[in-house]
């Protein structure tokens, strides 16, 4: 598929006198190392200590969609819960890591409006910080039953 794409674009920066030789293989080296050296963060794993009461904090409290709850065999649990909007995800169970539960400090979601964010986790039972307003976000931080944290941050009108 790689090939396939770079010989298209290749075909039509020539037909149009783009491109030289030395500019073609110049630009596969690297349209083949861009294309390559793309990676996403798509599963972050958060240790707890009780993955009922975790799956139930995640998905009731802050609104996580709990998208797979497997039990390969007893010393192995694999929970995957999503933020919604967010193409990562985090991972709870048993078996899952060797942190200790409530070691993980300093994840951060993105909001729209902290306010509003803020607002719904009290009335759903969190306990989350008052907004604190720096030049590069607004923030609120709450912490998991575990004291895994978390900071929710608006980001600032971009002008």
């Amino acid at each position: 598929m790689l090939l396939e794409s770079v010989t298209q674009i290749q075909a039509k920066c020539h037909s149009q006198g783009v491109l030289t030789a030395i500019d073609t293989l110049t630009f596969y080296v690297t349209f083949s190392y861009t294309y390559r050296m793309q990676m996403k963060l798509e599963l972050v794993a958060v240790p707890v200590s009780d993955v009922d009461r975790a799956k139930a904090f995640y998905t009731e409290k802050i609104g996580f969609h709990a998208d797979h709850d497997h039990k390969v065999r007893d010393d192995l649990r694999f929970v995957q819960l999503t933020p919604p909007g967010s193409a990562c995800s985090i991972v709870i169970g048993v078996g899952i890591t060797t942190m200790q539960p409530g070691s993980v400090k300093g994840l951060q979601m993105v909001v729209s409006d902290v306010k509003e964010v803020r607002d719904e986790l009290l009335k759903r039972g969190v306990e989350v910080s008052d907004i604190e307003v720096m030049p590069w976000g607004s923030f609120v931080y709450f912490s998991d039953p575990d004291g895994n944290s978390w900071s929710l941050q608006q980001l600032p009108v971009r002008t």
